[in-house]
């Protein structure tokens, strides 16, 4: 008996694109709702204990928080992407809480309203992502090619940086080579480009503008 899977989603928001991205490599069948976070809707609220997104309804279940949704997703749907091995599948979870606090991180840098703390962010940015580059290189994250939940979860923060770099010159986060051929990889897997709006770019700089982004501020 199949499950009726819808994910309720903010267009922008990069912790809805994980279950997106890894919807996709399933082939899984869902239907995507988006909401305005500024006016949720009624329903929403009521289903929702944190009046966050992402949320998953699984027939008349529901499901709050990304990683849980991704652990969902990746035991109850075929292939598996987590590892087999009990200890670094654990591994792997705590890398995926990481990429949730190299997501705060690049908020905090992308909505700094003036240069010196934009400056400041960027630099704590790029000190924490210089982190992904052990586990990385040593295989921790899988074989090159090979997806993971890690992939997932990581994703959303690479495609963000892109545009800031195409936003402006000082938008570029610094990167190991390793970083950041991964995140080219990344960037070109059908599954994350398919994870966004197809207008993703312009509204994203719409709502960095509205928010008085020193770095959006720089690109006109």
């Amino acid at each position: 008996m199949s499950l009726k899977i819808k994910l309720v989603s903010f267009a922008l928001c990069p912790f809805v694109q994980r279950s997106v991205i890894l919807l996709r490599e399933k082939q899984i069948v869902f239907e995507l709702e988006y909401i305005d976070l500024d006016q949720p809707p009624e329903w929403f609220l009521r289903l929702s204990p944190t009046g966050k997104v992402p949320l998953l309804l699984v027939d008349d279940a529901v499901l709050f928080e990304s990683s849980v949704i991704l652990d969902f997703l990746d035991e109850r749907f075929p292939p598996r992407f987590h590892p087999s091995d009990i200890l670094k599948r654990a591994q792997h979870k705590s890398w995926i809480e990481y990429g949730s606090t190299l997501l705060m991180g690049m908020y905090g840098m992308a909505m700094a309203t003036d240069r010196e703390t934009f400056i400041e962010k960027k630099a704590s940015l790029e000190r924490d992502i210089e982190r992904l580059a052990e586990p990385l290189e040593s295989g921790l994250f899988g074989e090159e090619g090979v997806f993971t939940l890690v992939d997932a979860a990581i994703a959303p923060l690479f495609m963000r940086l892109h545009y800031h770099k195409e936003f402006h010159q000082e938008g570029e986060v610094q990167m190991p080579a390793s970083v950041s051929q991964w995140a080219a990889r990344l960037l070109n897997r059908p599954s994350v480009q398919a994870s966004v709006v197809d207008d993703f770019a312009d509204r994203y700089g719409a709502f960095l503008v509205e928010k008085k982004s020193w770095l959006l501020m720089q690109s006109g």
